[in-house]
């Protein structure tokens, strides 16, 4: 994995002396964390999360940044949460600190000196962001690859990771200026599904992943129990542009899935999976289904990197 780039200051706690407490202000300045948090990091996640919340947090109250560094911002903040998580902490001791970062910020005046300081490292230390079209976020499976680039005729990935399910393979993300969620899916055998579903687990039901202790590559053991889901049906099927089919491939199937997905997809936890299900007609009345499996990693920063 590659290793952040940037500013980095250490996290000191807050006590009497004015500049430990504003280290956290200043500890913000990690670089544009748009590259995945390498192991040797995950201890400092938490703080990570800290600062970049509180960070957003202020910018949303009081407009201090450019809507550049505003996205840099947020997409350093969802990938933060990602190591949180990935580090050990639950989702309940994540929403706790961001509460805690979020009512920091909002206890802090607009005019405050400090706030002002850290404001303009801040901007500082995103210079040059605009500049970036292209990111890659490695996951512990899986790559997410984003796109800023956009063509006004051509549907191209924005967000993309492709998998493969036996013989068959796919590539699921978003795609065009509309950041349409979409699979697109080749399956060797020149069947064709008629229809596909995505499956994603309900946050609002759940306390956390559901992820077996002995998982490790297989995200098939990543995945929600079938009464613990989301499901969304896909809207729109259709032959798949040259552009979004997987390479080598001649012809291949697209699906359209609702924009929900995207706000599902971004609560998850980044170790689980979600499900894309491909239904096929079988004998009789039943049908036939193939899954596929898609790691949801840091899924939420590379949206964010996008907007």
């Amino acid at each position: 994995m590659a290793a952040e780039t940037g500013f980095h200051f250490r996290l000191s706690r807050f006590g009497t002396h004015r500049k430990a407490r504003w280290a956290r202000w200043i500890g913000v300045l990690i670089g544009l964390a748009t590259f995945a948090v390498p192991t040797a990091l995950y201890a400092n996640a938490a703080d990570q999360l800290y600062e970049r919340t509180l960070m957003t947090a202020a910018d949303g109250r009081c407009r201090l940044f450019s809507p550049t560094v505003s996205v840099a911002l947020d997409a350093s903040r969802a990938q933060a949460r990602g190591a949180t998580l990935r580090s050990g902490a639950s989702e309940l001791q994540v929403a706790a600190l961001e509460q805690r970062a979020r009512a920091k910020a909002a206890g802090t005046g607009c005019d405050s000196k400090d706030l002002a300081l850290a404001a303009a490292r801040v901007k500082k230390a995103f210079e040059g962001y605009s500049q970036m079209l292209a990111m890659t976020y490695p996951g512990d499976v899986a790559s997410w690859k984003a796109e800023r680039s956009v063509s006004a005729t051509i549907p191209v990935w924005r967000l993309s990771q492709p998998a493969s399910f036996g013989s068959d393979r796919l590539i699921f993300g978003l795609v065009g200026r509309a950041l349409a969620v979409t699979t697109v899916a080749t399956f060797d055998n020149g069947q064709r599904p008629y229809a596909a579903r995505l499956i994603v687990r309900d946050t609002r039901r759940t306390l956390g992943p559901y992820i077996a202790s002995n998982a490790g590559r297989n995200l098939a053991a990543k995945v929600a129990p079938r009464n613990a889901n989301l499901v969304f049906v896909a809207q729109t099927r259709d032959e798949a542009p040259l552009t979004l089919l997987p390479t080598g491939a001649k012809t291949g199937l697209a699906f359209r899935f609702p924009p929900a997905v995207i706000g599902a997809m971004s609560q998850l936890d980044p170790r689980e999976a979600v499900t894309v299900e491909f239904v096929f007609q079988g004998g009789g009345r039943d049908e036939v289904t193939r899954k596929a499996y898609i790691e949801v990693g840091d899924f939420a920063a590379g949206f964010a990197f996008l907007r």
